[in-house]
C-alpha cells in the first residue's frame, strides 16, 4: 500500500447526502440501483449508480444518509450519468454495504 499526504487526502471531497429518489437499474451490466442524493445547498442533488442490490431495495433507501465522493468527473453508465461515487464496504461475500453516519448529520457535511 502506498502512502499519501494529508493534502492528497483533502483533494477527495467526501460528503454526506440524503437519498431522495431510488430506482432499479436493470440495464446495468451488474445489478444496480440508480440514486438521486441531496448534498445540501452548496452542492445540490447528484445522481449515482450503486451495485447494492443484495442488501438494499430502492424504496428502503429513500431518506437514508450516505457518504459519497462528490468531486469525481461524471461517468456514463449505460444511459445513466453518474455524478458521485457512493461509498460502501464489501461484506464477507463481497456484496456492498453502504457507509452511513450512525447519527443524523446535516446534508453536505464533509468527512475529515
Amino acid at each position: 500500500m502506498s502512502e499519501i499526504s494529508f493534502d492528497d487526502f483533502l483533494k477527495v471531497d467526501i460528503r454526506v447526502g440524503r437519498v431522495v429518489r431510488a430506482e432499479p437499474f436493470p440495464e446495468a451490466r451488474k445489478p444496480a440501483i440508480k440514486l438521486w442524493v441531496d448534498y445540501g445547498a452548496e452542492i445540490g442533488e447528484k445522481k449515482s449508480s450503486a451495485q447494492i442490490t443484495r442488501h438494499y431495495e430502492p424504496e428502503q433507501l429513500i431518506g437514508k444518509q450516505v457518504l459519497a465522493v462528490v468531486n469525481f468527473p461524471p461517468r456514463q453508465i449505460g444511459k445513466f450519468m453518474s455524478e458521485a461515487l457512493v461509498l460502501g464496504i464489501p461484506d464477507a461475500d463481497g456484496e456492498v454495504v453502504l457507509l452511513t453516519p450512525d447519527l443524523q448529520v446535516p446534508e453536505g457535511g464533509r468527512m475529515y
